[in-house]
């Protein structure tokens, strides 16, 4: 693998209906950042039991929005559970960002939640805790072995869509209805 192929970023990652592990059954990823030495990605259709005003409200940022206080957060993946992740839709520089694409970043730190309670936030966002990676290669043979399918990134499917319509919106992107695929992966 060329160690600058970073062809995966800013694409989602589709559990085939076969996905055995429990962490990425029926999940769709976004791929933050995917390199010669692994990748990352954000689960990012499997809402928590938590609001983002949960999360604010344990940083003593009061926010008198009930639409950004009612903000669901998402089970991210499942390393670094406790830390958050807020991917959103502008290129704006915080404390601690990563851009993935040219209007797509993370933001890890803190600045932004004060931001978002404030009102000075981006304008699209989605907030998760924990995340998922893959050592070099991983991913690569997961992908060869069936386990995923990877798709182009979607504002509309990454903001706006319901959760538990994102993996079969992302899916159609492709022309899948993962509906009709069956479980059983086999090789020619």
């Amino acid at each position: 693998m060329n160690p600058d192929n970073n062809q995966l970023t800013n694409q989602f990652l589709i559990a085939m209906p076969g996905m055995q592990d429990p962490n990425f059954s029926r999940t769709l990823s976004f791929v933050c950042e995917h390199s010669a030495g692994g990748a990352m990605g954000i689960i990012i259709n499997r809402p928590a039991e938590l609001v983002l005003g949960d999360i604010l409200d344990q940083l003593s940022y009061n926010t008198g929005s009930e639409i950004v206080y009612r903000q669901p957060v998402y089970h991210g993946g499942p390393l670094q559970p406790e830390r958050g992740f807020v991917i959103h839709s502008d290129n704006s520089v915080w404390d601690s960002t990563m851009a993935v694409s040219e209007h797509i970043s993370v933001t890890t730190s803190r600045d932004i939640l004060e931001a978002i309670a404030k009102g000075e936030g981006p304008a699209n966002i989605l907030m998760a805790l924990g995340y998922a990676g893959w050592g070099p290669g991983q991913l690569e043979a997961e992908l060869s072995d069936n386990v995923w399918l990877s798709g182009p990134a979607s504002d509309e499917i990454l903001f706006r869509a319901p959760a538990e319509q994102r993996l079969a919106l992302a899916a159609s992107q492709l022309g899948i209805d993962l509906n009709l695929i069956s479980t059983q992966a086999g090789h020619a």
